[in-house]
């Protein structure tokens, strides 16, 4: 303790100039001499701490980088959204109960905090662009779709109302269809072919990554949109199924989005004659539960890591105290010649320390390759954080220090005379 204070104290006091040349201090040079001697043992004794500090970043990093890919994907849905699913299982001879146009008006006259909002419907049909045939997931939108899932573009422009009330053959595609359909040609104002119809493409979007809405995945990139009227007028879909697949409304702020839900639920439990066969996505409470499980799963693996810290600190006070037997006799004789039982103490407390950041900054590295590794191998997104460094490198300090000083307190309290007789 006596040699960090010094530390702090010259610093203050005189900068970093005399920071340095405290470095080369006696006690230093001893315990730089001891670990040089006793290389194996060293890096034993290290092992735990780098193995601790490495867990500590590396788990730490997944978490991270598990809470990122979660919140981007979260966002990404809008978190001023709403969206309403029929259910997978919901009674396909009560269709009417199911969601329709009258749902989308009834929600925005009651309640005012919805901005805009669309019905969606989904249909596959096979395209074709010349020679290049593919299968295609056809959605029906009105163009709110695209400002509230923030599809922006990268060629052309986007369909119009007018469009969607004149019940217009134009679509929009997304990028990786674009890219099949037409090469490295432009699409917009070229035409493609949608079963046996011809639609005229207005605009290709930019590639957006595939995101989750509960137990599906939208792919974005591998759709084509098209007017809902457009969709009802040209194409034939199953009568028995829902006049919509989904209804997406977006309130006008982030706060009252979970109170909007919830009433939405109600009149929507209402019209459809107190059945519940739709579930509903709220992106602001799944980010909510995704960042309480998040809190959970950090603190579970800064747990598993934390021990393994504090077993490198037992590792480090066993070595220490082994350490002491052997070198009885040089305690004996350093106290013999004028060492007092502070030197003593500051000499092991000094190795210990060294040894922990030794360890500390090996295991830095050693927290990186393995983050690397992970992200390298696997589909796994890993962040490694400045505050996880400073906390696992902090720790290792605290580990050497803490369990340090017993060792070297004992070494310090031996009798000098006993020491010398020592065999």
């Amino acid at each position: 303790m006596k040699l960090i204070k010094n530390i702090l104290k010259q610093w203050r006091e005189r900068g970093p100039s005399r920071l340095f040349q405290l470095l080369k201090s006696e006690e230093i040079m001893i315990s730089l001499q001891a670990m040089k001697e006793h290389r194996m043992r060293t890096f034993l004794t290290m092992l735990g701490i780098v193995f601790g500090v490495g867990a500590v970043i590396s788990m730490l990093a997944i978490g991270e980088g598990a809470r990122k890919k979660a919140l981007k994907q979260i966002s990404s849905l809008g978190l001023k959204n709403i969206i309403i699913k029929n259910k997978s299982n919901a009674n396909l001879q009560n269709n009417d109960r199911l969601l329709n146009d009258g749902d989308v008006d009834a929600l925005q006259d009651i309640i005012e905090n919805l901005d805009y909002g669309t019905g969606l419907m989904s249909i596959r049909q096979s395209v074709k662009n010349e020679n290049i045939i593919e299968e295609v997931e056809i959605i029906g939108i009105n163009p709110y779709y695209f400002k509230l899932m923030e599809l922006k573009l990268q060629s052309g422009g986007y369909f119009s109302f007018r469009d969607n009330d004149y019940k217009n053959r134009v679509c929009v595609l997304g990028s990786e269809i674009a890219r099949k359909l037409f090469k490295l040609k432009a699409a917009p104002d070229k035409e493609i072919r949608i079963k046996d119809q011809w639609f005229k493409v207005v605009g290709v979007l930019k590639y957006k990554p595939v995101r989750s809405t509960g137990d599906n995945q939208i792919d974005f990139n591998n759709r084509i949109y098209i007017p809902l009227q457009t969709l009802r007028q040209r194409f034939e879909r199953d009568p028995k199924k829902a006049a919509l697949d989904q209804l997406i409304v977006h309130v006008d702020q982030r706060e009252k989005v979970i109170g909007c839900s919830q009433i939405i639920e109600q009149i929507l439990f209402r019209r459809h004659n107190s059945t519940n066969n739709f579930d509903m996505i709220v992106p602001e409470e799944l980010l909510r539960q995704s960042a309480e499980t998040q809190k959970i799963f950090n603190i579970v693996m800064g747990a598993i890591a934390g021990i393994s810290l504090l077993v490198g600190g037992i590792g480090i006070m066993n070595i220490m105290l082994a350490s002491i037997l052997e070198r009885t006799r040089e305690i004996g004789l350093r106290r013999s010649i004028g060492a007092t039982k502070n030197d003593i103490k500051t000499q092991f407390l000094t190795e210990s320390i060294l040894i922990s950041l030794g360890g500390g900054i090996s295991g830095i590295l050693l927290g990186y390759l393995l983050t690397y590794i992970v992200t390298l191998y696997t589909d796994w997104n890993t962040v490694v954080t400045l505050w996880s460094i400073l906390l696992a490198f902090g720790v290792s300090s605290l580990v050497g220090i803490i369990f340090g000083y017993f060792p070297a307190k004992k070494a310090a309290n031996l009798d000098p005379i006993e020491a010398l007789r020592y065999e």
